[in-house]
């Protein structure tokens, strides 16, 4: 069992910047990755950005150049910097770990809004 807790979400106006967190614990071991997902309200939910322990990063066309990913494995902590928010980022942001070979586990989410 692993459990994820978000945090950091809010209110912002648009060219603002926000900074999620999300700290994992419980049985922590063989997680080999962390990302963020996000979903809107009518709208599936996407893929933000992940990390792998191997280093690889995944970004959504949309926040690149924008958005960065980060963790701190000894932590167990994966960090979300987002800068020039737009309305269209407005969503719940969900953190998700993978744990090799037992599959997925998510947290509650957590909501920005982008508003003027």
């Amino acid at each position: 069992q692993v459990q994820l807790v978000e945090s950091g979400g809010g209110l912002v106006q648009p060219g603002g910047s926000l900074r999620l967190s999300c700290a994992a614990s419980g049985s922590v071991v063989l997680i080999n990755a962390m990302g963020w997902y996000r979903q809107a309200p009518g709208k599936q939910r996407e893929l933000v950005a992940q990390l792998t322990n191997a280093g690889r990063t995944d970004y959504a066309d949309s926040v690149k150049g924008r958005f960065t990913i980060s963790r701190d494995i000894a932590k167990n902590t994966v960090y979300l910097q987002m800068n020039n928010l737009k309305s269209e980022d407005t969503a719940v942001y969900y953190c998700k770990a993978r744990r090799s070979y037992l599959g997925d586990y998510w947290g509650q989410g957590t909501q920005v809004t982008v508003s003027s």
